[in-house]
């Protein structure tokens, strides 16, 4: 049995995170995952991880801007210290450029260990491109580390392009992978969507600007103006923007063709994903998005907007298509577009 302790540390050890860290285990079982929030088990993983809460963990506004990742910092307790000095890990993955990596990197010499950066991708909001002192820091800690690893090609060129890492020592391999088998609901049809007119098109995320939710119903407005109604359009999540797009739906005489679900618990989201014919990811940025990953996982035809990083994924006319996230036109083409039957017809 391999002996190697190695530490995952992360600020919040989200579902979509434990599908790969407990085969992660199951091949190493000397892991142990810290983090600052947990939100327990995806089922049927319960058990799989050892996992280790360490301190409350915060986020810090320090400018809100919603329309993007905003400039925040992110509290995570310096507990985590002395949980490294008793693990003792020889191997630690630390999430991005947080103060958990800071302090990692600085016991590095202490614990013998090599530190490698988990970075989940590249966007404009969390890259701070304009900002010297940041990059600074930045391209110091991707020099003490032993490695970094990305989830998307657009990480990959901004570890190396932008802070200077070693081109032998960063690897692009997708680690946010959810599970099918993990997906609570994944088998189930949601019974009271039965009488809904299809195409079932389906946002599932927070309605803040940041995740797009005002361009797709701009295109539905679009195609509304075009006589085109033979759709729903099922919104599953909450957020300070809906009551403001709820009356733009009044206003563009949408409320028949837009379906609100509200917010939906995790071990239910899965028969939503079941249950609609086209996801559709309309984010204007996102360093990742599990979200499409997860539809994909349920045989989902995806639109996805430019600004995820998982539209990498996105084969277009193959799997889906991709669009500009400011195009709210190019977004109704598409969503019109019969060719979206793939796989299926309606």
């Amino acid at each position: 049995m391999n002996k190697l302790r190695v530490a995952w540390l992360l600020p919040v050890a989200w579902f979509y995170w434990q599908p790969s860290l407990s085969e992660f285990a199951r091949l190493f079982p000397g892991t142990t995952v810290f983090t600052g929030l947990f939100p327990g088990f995806a089922k049927g993983l319960e058990g799989t991880l050892r996992v280790e809460v360490v301190g409350k963990f915060r986020v810090i506004e320090i400018n809100r801007d919603h329309s993007s990742y905003g400039d925040n910092f992110t509290y995570l307790s310096p507990g985590i210290i002395g949980h490294l000095l008793k693990l003792r890990p020889q191997v630690i993955f630390s999430s991005s450029f947080g103060v958990w990596t800071i302090l990692a990197l600085v016991l590095k010499p202490i614990l013998w260990s090599r530190v490698i950066i988990a970075y989940e991708g590249s966007s404009p909001g969390v890259d701070y491109r304009h900002s010297a002192l940041r990059l600074l820091v930045r391209r110091s800690m991707v020099w003490l580390a032993d490695a970094c690893i990305t989830n998307s090609q657009a990480g990959k060129d901004y570890l190396i392009d932008v802070l200077y890492a070693r081109r032998d020592r960063v690897f692009l391999q997708p680690y946010e992978i959810p599970d099918a088998k993990t997906l609570p609901g994944s088998g189930a049809i949601v019974s009271d969507l039965s009488t809904l007119q299809r195409p079932l098109f389906l946002f599932v995320g927070h309605v803040i600007p940041r995740k797009g939710l005002p361009s797709l119903l701009q295109a539905c407005a679009i195609l509304q103006q075009r006589g085109y109604t033979n759709y729903t359009l099922l919104v599953v999540g909450d957020g300070e923007q809906q009551d403001e797009l709820k009356a733009f739906c009044q206003e563009q005489e949408l409320s028949d063709r837009v379906q609100w679900m509200g917010r939906v618990s995790y071990d239910q989201i899965g028969s939503y994903f079941k249950s609609a014919d086209v996801f559709v990811f309309p984010t204007m940025e996102d360093t990742w998005g599990v979200v499409a990953l997860e539809a994909m996982l349920m045989g989902k035809p995806i639109l996805c907007s430019k600004g995820a990083g998982t539209s990498e994924l996105v084969v277009h006319g193959e799997n889906g298509y991709v669009f500009p996230p400011d195009n709210a036109t190019e977004l109704a083409d598409l969503m019109q577009n019969r060719h979206l039957r793939i796989g299926r017809a309606w």
